[in-house]
């Protein structure tokens, strides 16, 4: 079912639409046209940019269509509802890892927050929600379902997850941030009982790293790329760090490691295209842990070209810059758009870098994974399922 496009103007007050132009249900059109002069008069200026842009006053969760382009992500019967929720811990954070022959998607929870109930002493946990129990839920209502989450119980060796990809080799590939003194990683876990871990890399020859943020396997190879900020310090579960927040390029079959980019304040979330051919990296500096939130620092996705002998990270440019809170965790479709979990949801940039659509959730998203059901959301306290027609990379190695 699909319904007329219509647009209430915050600052004019006046309905503007488009007969041509259809929207799913629970969506609006927000036209860029109408907001680029709003007036000295203008009461609801976002003086933080943890404030979302809901001009059209719609109730949350709701999907905001800035371009018509974004249909072709949304189809025509796009709805957002919440699969599980846990109020009161932010269970479902980062490092979605979606496991299609389990239909199953592993996740982590929030490492240093004040909902995450870890630090210095006390670990994160790493859970995952199967799907076909979600698919039969959502078909006997046409509500929200609450599906029982199962914690894995994994090894001690495995400390603060918070970035994944895969499946990888039929495993989970994790990284870790670490946790006190001990180390952050690479690890591979297996995604059935008894979840045994293998540890794949714990060191720059002989040096700690800051605490890892997230990993993805360059298309087309077996070989890591992962961030390494300083988030494990600012939210006080790490020491000092003692490396720059830099880019690193991991092949496991020669044991080599090197820096692939630089040159960041906090590089957080990480992708490839399809070809391999470039790569995006958020930068998301502006978000400062204990020293606060600093909104002159980037909150920006960089894209880089991959050199085709070396797999450094070239011709840095501004892809694209978050209007609200920060670029976190990133994934594409098959369309090469770009997907990054913002400050009030999940932002879609198309392959140009014009931001196309919202998933708006009027709360923090870290990060979003594709499966057979959707777009899984990943809101702290609550998982979402955007029922999309949108396909995302594959990002399976066999």
């Amino acid at each position: 079912m699909t319904v007329t496009l219509a647009l209430v103007s915050s600052c004019a007050k006046a309905s503007v639409s488009n007969p041509n132009l259809t929207v799913p249900p629970g969506a609006v059109y927000i036209n860029p046209l109408v907001y680029n002069v709003v007036g000295a008069n203008y009461t609801e200026w976002r003086n933080l940019s943890t404030v979302g842009f809901n001009p059209t006053n719609t109730a949350p969760p709701l999907i905001q269509i800035f371009d018509p382009s974004f249909l072709n992500v949304t189809g025509s019967s796009a709805t957002i509802r919440s699969i599980a929720s846990n109020p009161g811990f932010d269970f479902a954070h980062e490092a979605p890892i979606y496991v299609p022959d389990l239909n199953a998607v592993f996740f982590s929870s929030n490492d240093g927050g004040a909902l995450g109930y870890n630090g210095w002493y006390n670990n994160s946990v790493v859970s995952m929600i199967n799907m076909t129990e979600v698919d039969i839920a959502l078909a006997s209502t046409t509500g929200d379902v609450n599906i029982q989450v199962q914690t894995l119980n994994l090894p001690d060796t495995v400390q603060m997850v918070n970035g994944g990809t895969g499946p990888y080799k039929g495993g989970l590939l994790f990284v870790t941030s670490g946790r006190g003194l001990l180390p952050p990683s690479i690890v591979l876990v297996n995604p059935s009982p008894p979840y045994n871990a293998t540890v794949l890399l714990d060191n720059l020859l002989g040096r700690q790293f800051n605490s890892l943020n997230d990993i993805k396997i360059l298309p087309g190879t077996d070989i890591m790329f992962f961030t390494d900020p300083t988030y494990g310090w600012l939210n006080g579960f790490r020491p000092e760090p003692m490396l720059p927040s830099q880019v690193y390029r991991f092949d496991p079959s020669t044991g080599q490691v090197r820096v692939v980019a630089d040159q960041f304040v906090l590089p957080n979330g990480i992708a490839f295209t399809h070809d391999g051919k470039s790569a995006f990296v958020t930068d998301t500096g502006s978000s400062g842990g204990f020293l606060g939130t600093n909104q002159t620092l980037p909150s920006t996705i960089y894209k880089f070209d991959v050199d085709p002998r070396t797999q450094a990270f070239t011709n840095r440019r501004v892809f694209a810059y978050s209007d609200s809170g920060i670029p976190d965790g990133i994934q594409l479709d098959t369309m090469g758009n770009v997907y990054s979990g913002c400050g009030e949801g999940t932002h879609v940039w198309n392959p140009e870098g014009t931001l196309i659509g919202k998933f708006y959730l009027n709360s923090t998203t870290a990060e979003m994974i594709f499966t057979k059901s959707g777009l899984v959301i990943l809101d702290e306290e609550t998982i979402y399922l955007a029922n999309i027609q949108a396909q995302g990379l594959n990002l399976t190695v066999l």
